[in-house]
């Protein structure tokens, strides 16, 4: 439904026309005036929100057209009420008002127009078509941006311009505010129609088409990500993007959205995002060998339907979830898996996948998850409290929150000997349920609350100096990262990223710099026993790994990546199933300590972590990272570098092949008899080559 002040404006909004209903009836200028005032400005902030209520408004036939049309009835209705339907500026209005809608349609058609023919057919990032294509700049912002709304609110001047004369009966305001009202939407019609001829249009589809596989050719692409999806699947390929840039062969990302497309983050590798389904079959993608699907979506048959490639299934994440042993993924001619886990999925789920089309890879992104070498000596263990969200229902095992978080950061808290205590929410977290929403703040305050009371405790001293100069790094670094990523210049469109899309290699190799930097100087900025809320997008959350001793969580991707440290995790078991059922349905807990939600059990974590050598689940937490990740060498990069690599050459083979048997087929019916029926034996080799 919108923020509060978006709610707020709405019904300003809404009330505001039974008020200028009755401000002309009565008639009243100054109420008309007030009431006009506050349905502009109320509508102006409602667009600048970009607000889910303004397409509600228009489900319900109050759209923004409708609303500027019945404020200019009622105030022909007000000036009929004060008495000036005689005189010539009452038909100025009208005739104003009516003209002002006659521009409406060129200046919607026009805007129309422009959009469609600046969109691209495919568009690119990292790929250089300045050479080989001309693309116009776009029209200013200014035009286009919002454009119905500024178009309406031309009709301003008309209006201020006949309430100043219904206020003071000069009919010179009136005749003035109509004049610049019709002039200003003349000109901006006006000022739209060179952008729809001549060299202020990008070229048409074909040309588009064939320079970027001119430009495929000469790149000559071996190894592809497709993908397809929603904006909030977003994420899926993001998560690939690391490694996609550490291939060994030519990378190339394929993507069917330009919503995807717009919320990919930065790469150094080509991607080309073609919505067409036959803009796509007409690529030339005649030297990629390998093509990687991150999700099982219908739009993969396009790509799925080239036989001179391998296709393979590497999926976004790896879990327990149904999602991991979809029934389409029989399609592919491998499947990539973690470890061995996954494979026992697909044994165990019995949906097609042969055991022999499964290639163990490991799972690259987790590289940057550091493997734990006990608590340093002198330093307090961190423990890491990562819960995860609500959910869509009310199963009381999605998170632990509402039955078991506050009980467990108490206990943290409260321990024996002390520990540090990091708390870091699912950023989802009170989105649906009100309840999770306060005991997130519940366990905010109490972080807080001790985190005070521990700055003043003597038992814990801080470098100061260290701190000031960590702080000062921060924004230093701050400062520079603000200025290599930003601002963004989104006053072009699609044409113009398409053309000027070139990632500069240089300050993307300093961006991660000086983001782990960044990351480096967070932690120094304050004490190591120091607890501390943790919400935002930075710290991630693999760098709140990586400085902790141990973590509490949920069911959920966290736990299973958390396991790649190698350190003690306690999961809770908040739907009560019992210990037993728990790890029997949920894989990655094998090898956790299992919290009821009085968080009881939480000592023998504390234990695990103050004393490795006695802690019992060890060895579990061992065989189990290497039975859902893989084993730790070769590294996951290298093994999947070579699986591409392995894949590639039975792509080769098999094209090798079908060439071999075709040249064959050829200079078989090249010796034959005219007339004489092909052997069985062509007769199969037509069908493959077929």
């Amino acid at each position: 439904m919108g923020s509060a002040a978006e709610l707020a404006a709405a019904a300003l909004m809404m009330l505001g026309f039974p008020v200028l209903m009755l401000a002309a009836l009565l008639p009243s200028v100054g109420a008309f005036a007030a009431a006009a005032a506050v349905t502009y400005l109320a509508d102006h902030f409602l667009h600048r929100r970009g607000s889910y209520l303004i397409n509600r408004l228009g489900k319900v036939r109050a759209g923004l057209s409708i609303r500027f049309l019945i404020r200019q009835l009622l105030l022909v209705l007000l000036m009929a009420r004060l008495s000036l339907s005689g005189d010539v500026v009452f038909y100025a209005a009208i005739g104003c008002f009516l003209a002002f809608y006659g521009f409406q349609a060129p200046h919607g058609a026009l805007v129309t127009l422009i959009r469609n023919r600046r969109r691209m057919p495919i568009a690119t990032r990292n790929v250089d078509l300045v050479s080989r294509i001309r693309i116009p700049d776009a029209p200013p912002r200014l035009l286009l941006d919002r454009a119905a709304e500024k178009m309406l609110h031309l009709d301003l001047a008309a209006v201020v311009g006949l309430l100043v004369t219904a206020a003071t009966d000069r009919v010179v305001y009136g005749l003035t505010g109509v004049a610049v009202t019709l002039v200003l939407a003349f000109l901006y019609v006006t000022a739209l129609v060179p952008y729809i001829r001549g060299r202020r249009i990008p070229p048409k589809a074909d040309a588009v088409l064939k320079a970027v596989s001119g430009w495929l050719r000469e790149y000559r692409p071996e190894t592809v990500l497709y993908f397809s999806g929603s904006k909030d699947s977003a994420y899926q390929v993001n998560m690939w993007l690391d490694t996609m840039e550490r291939l060994e062969t030519r990378p190339l990302i394929i993507l069917r959205e330009r919503v995807i497309l717009e919320n990919l983050q930065a790469t150094t590798v080509p991607v080309i995002c073609v919505p067409g389904g036959v803009h796509l079959m007409n690529l030339d993608l005649s030297t990629v060998r390998v093509t990687l699907y991150a999700a099982n979506v219908g739009k993969n048959i396009h790509m799925l339907r080239v036989p001179t490639m391998k296709h393979v299934f590497i999926g976004h994440g790896d879990s327990d979830k149904l999602a991991s042993v979809n029934p389409f993924s029989k399609v592919y001619d491998e499947v990539w898996t973690a470890g061995r886990a996954g494979r026992d999925r697909y044994a165990l789920a019995d949906v097609g996948v042969r055991d022999d089309d499964i290639v163990e890879v490991g799972r690259p992104q987790l590289a940057p998850i550091q493997p734990w070498q006990g608590v340093p000596e002198g330093r307090i263990p961190t423990v890491l409290y990562a819960p995860t969200w609500e959910g869509w229902d009310d199963n009381p095992g999605n998170t632990s929150l509402l039955l078991a978080g506050e009980n467990i950061v108490k206990k943290l808290l409260a321990a024996d000997r002390p520990v540090r205590v990091l708390y870091k929410p699912h950023p989802f977290t009170g989105t649906r349920s009100a309840k999770a929403g306060a005991a997130h703040r519940r366990i905010t305050a109490l972080v807080e609350k001790a985190a005070t009371e521990r700055a003043a405790d003597p038992r814990f001293t801080a470098d100061a100096a260290a701190q000031t100069r960590a702080k000062a790094e921060l924004v230093r670094i701050t400062a520079r990262l603000a200025e290599l990523s930003g601002p963004v210049d989104d006053s072009g469109d699609e044409a113009e990223a398409t053309r000027d899309g070139l990632v500069d290699v240089a300050k993307h190799e300093e961006i991660a710099r000086l983001r782990a930097e960044w990351d480096d100087a967070y932690w120094r900025s304050f004490g190591s026993w120091q607890h501390r809320v943790v919400t935002g997008s930075e710290p991630r959350l693999y760098d709140c790994f990586n400085v902790s001793d141990a973590m509490v969580s949920d069911i959920s991707s966290v736990v299973s990546d958390f396991i790649a440290s190698g350190k003690p995790y306690a999961v809770t078991d908040s739907a009560a199933l019992g210990v037993e059922e728990f790890k029997r349905q949920n894989t990655a807990v094998r090898a956790a300590v299992i919290l009821s939600n009085s968080a009881r059990e939480l000592d023998e974590l504390l234990t695990a972590v103050r004393d490795p050598a006695a802690d019992p689940l060890t060895a579990e937490r061992g065989e189990l990272r290497r039975y859902l990740l893989g084993p730790d060498e070769p590294t996951s990069i290298e093994q999947f570098n070579a699986a591409v690599s392995d894949l590639a050459q039975k792509a080769e083979a098999r094209n090798h092949r079908l060439e071999t048997a075709g040249r064959g087929t050829v200079a078989e019916r090249a010796g034959a008899v005219p007339g004489q029926r092909p052997t069985p034996a062509d007769e199969t080799t037509d069908v493959v080559k077929g």
